[in-house]
């Protein structure tokens, strides 16, 4: 029989979201290159009879292996190549500071800064940061062998064997990769349509929010290969035309489920067969099987999966007709200037660096005035858990330590067990494997993966065997005390987190988005930016395009936001509690959008017009709403008073706005 535990041994809900691994792929090729990479130096260096040089080496592709995650052969050069760089950098900088005393402590403590500032401007920006901080700690820490370029040469080395042996099947699979990512948005689709007219609606939210990923991450690989090739490439253009073809059947979903009749199964294998054809690139004719349509919403999806395969078959397309639904990105010059403005411009970037300055200055202060075995790792740790874009500082604390001691248990036996020497190759051709294998499910999963291959490679230097292991977690855990008191409690903005501020820019965002769809709209740049803040009443048709870009911006936005209540609620309370309960706030602005798509579908395929008066009382509300939702941290009173025609395409869109309304008003 089954016993229920006390309620005071019961763990919080945070505590488990913490713990809970997260659902991934294992990524069987990057598995592969983490055993290869990480062995082969350590196996030279053996058999040249300088093991602290492989070791180095092996440490370098250590940096690789964790940024190994990009599927597009291009993205993994920016993702490994340039975060080599500024690790380079760092560890040229930190062995100049070595044995400098306060003067180590004021060079970490301005390269801390420079990093922390660095890593807000993006997602390879934040790992080249990472390891230009990570490199100059183990350069100002330890006493590394040969001459000064030895050590940077060597760490590069092992980084771009990493590079090497992602590259290797390109000539043979270049472009594949983007072809993979549009046909599983092809098949996001499908599913997303298998769920229309469901009831309950979990489902076909949940199928909603993969679509809205795929398509970031397909937008995102496309549009990044085409900014290099300025347009000229075919198959990029065609890869960005099937893209921009699957929209308006994602704009059709909307009406589908609003209708509440579950699509024929033709509709969804029909999707399923482009998806096929995306992907391998056939553009023979194509048989469709579509069952007649019935009334405005099957009208709507029958033209969309036209349009589509005509354009996944089309052996030709022409560049001048696709329009970049997200914007193509502008120059590498251009971009590069606009982050370093921003980085210099931005108060976040300051504060962020300011944090991470505090506590690596703390650290380094500390580890200098009081006697602490293996002190580099103190920095270390603070690295690895001060960083922006990785989630919560406080569960990453917690999740290192509780990493720490599992990865501690793993090196105790193999430090204990395993001789030095060719046994090192075997147990690093093990372990390294488990790094890829286990980063996908978690941070803390990763401290495991990561503790023991870091320790091995530090005896392999060093030669102090299981007396790593002690100072290691004392280490560990003076680097996430000092992070939780200098990086967290201290600064209110990352424990009391006011969650309605982005939230109160999608809900006004949204009333934009309402106009543009029924023709009342200011005018919007094509990089769907607002450029005028009087609003205007047009007799013509709003830009397509214009309000494609909207749609698909503001998707992204709420995804985004989505993602950083889903960190919220691993924060102890009050952060997690406030954002459990601003939730589904999310998920109605969500439904207001689909709403209004659906709307704005069914207009287009014979249902009559909103009147002007109509739509300007829906975005009247939606701006109230915005506004009570930033001006408070809890959830607040908003009434209510939309009225129309029953038989109005808005009438569902009003229903949705009085429903979010009503979940900003206090129960």
């Amino acid at each position: 029989m089954s016993r229920e535990f006390p309620i005071g041994l019961t763990p919080p809900d945070w505590l488990v979201r913490n713990l809970q691994p997260q659902q991934a792929p294992l990524n069987r090729p990057a598995v592969a290159r983490a055993a290869v990479a990480m062995a082969l130096p350590l196996a030279i260096g053996l058999a040249v009879g300088q093991p602290a040089y492989g070791a180095l080496a092996s440490m370098g592709a250590l940096s690789g292996v964790i940024g190994d995650t990009a599927d597009a052969y291009r993205m993994r050069i920016l993702n490994i190549a340039i975060p080599q760089l500024f690790g380079a950098i760092g560890v040229t900088l930190g062995s100049a500071a070595y044995g400098h005393g306060w003067w180590a402590v004021a060079a970490l403590t301005g390269i801390a800064l420079v990093s922390g500032m660095i890593s807000t401007i993006g997602a390879v920006a934040s790992v080249s940061g990472l390891l230009l901080l990570l490199n100059s700690v183990i350069g100002a820490g330890l006493p590394l062998p040969g001459a000064w370029w030895v050590a940077p040469a060597l760490m590069s080395g092992g980084g771009l064997l990493v590079l090497l042996l992602a590259l290797l099947a390109w000539p043979l699979r270049s472009g594949i990769p983007e072809r993979a990512a549009v046909a599983n948005t092809y098949r996001t689709v499908a599913d997303l349509l298998a769920t229309c007219g469901d009831d309950p609606t979990a489902g076909y939210d949940a199928a909603r929010q993969a679509v809205t990923q795929s398509l970031n991450q397909s937008y995102d690989l496309v549009l990044a290969r085409r900014a290099r090739h300025h347009g000229s490439s075919p198959e990029l253009t065609r890869l960005l035309a099937q893209l921009n073809a699957i929209t308006p059947v994602v704009e059709a979903a909307p009406a589908v489920h609003q209708s509440g009749e579950p699509l024929p199964p033709q509709i969804r294998d029909t999707v399923r067969h482009l998806a096929h054809a995306v992907e391998t690139g056939y553009t023979g004719p194509i048989g469709l099987d579509l069952p007649t349509p019935t009334g405005e919403t099957t009208r709507a999806v029958d033209h969309a999966l036209r349009h589509a395969a005509e354009v996944v078959t089309a052996p030709d397309v022409d560049p001048r007709g696709i329009d970049d639904r997200l914007g193509r990105p502008a120059a590498l010059r251009i971009r590069a200037t606009r982050a370093a403005r921003n980085v210099l411009l931005s108060s976040g970037s300051w504060r962020y660096g300011l944090r991470l300055a505090v506590c690596i200055g703390l650290a380094q202060i500390l580890v200098s005035t009081v006697p602490v075995a293996r002190s580099y790792w103190v920095a270390l740790t603070i690295t690895f858990v001060m960083k922006p874009d990785f989630g919560s500082v406080f569960s990453r604390a917690l999740l290192r330590a509780l990493g720490t001691v599992v990865g501690l248990v793993i090196a105790a036996a193999v430090l204990s067990a395993v001789p030095r020497g060719w046994w090192d190759v075997l147990v690093l051709l093990l372990l390294a494997p488990l790094i890829p294998a286990l980063t996908p499910r978690g941070y803390g999963y990763q401290t495991a993966a990561i503790t023991p291959v870091i320790l091995l490679l530090s005896d392999v230097l060093n030669h102090q065997g299981t007396a790593l292991l002690l100072p290691r977690l004392i280490d560990s855990l003076i680097g996430c005390g000092i992070a939780l008191i200098a990086g967290y409690l201290l600064w209110p903005e990352s424990w009391h987190t006011r969650v309605g501020d982005r939230l109160a820019e999608a809900v006004a965002d949204t009333a934009r988005y309402v106009e543009s769809a029924f023709g009342t709209a200011a005018p919007v740049s094509a990089e769907g930016v607002v450029v005028s803040a009087e609003r205007v009443l047009v007799s013509t048709e709003v830009d397509p395009a214009a309000r494609a870009r909207m749609r698909r911006r503001l998707y992204r936005d709420l995804s985004v936001i989505r993602t950083e209540f889903q960190r919220a609620l691993t924060e102890p309370p009050p952060t997690g509690r406030l954002a459990a309960g601003w939730l589904p706030l999310v998920v109605a602005v969500e439904r207001i959008v689909d709403a209004t798509t659906a709307a704005r579908v069914r207009v287009k395929h014979g249902a009559p017009v909103p009147s002007p008066a109509e739509v300007t009382q829906v975005a009247r509300q939606l701006r109230e709403l915005a506004e009570g939702v930033r001006e408070s941290e809890v959830l607040v009173e908003v009434r209510t008073e939309l009225t129309g025609p029953a038989e109005s395409v808005l009438e569902p869109l009003r229903q949705e706005v009085a429903a979010a309304r009503a979940i900003a008003s206090p129960h």
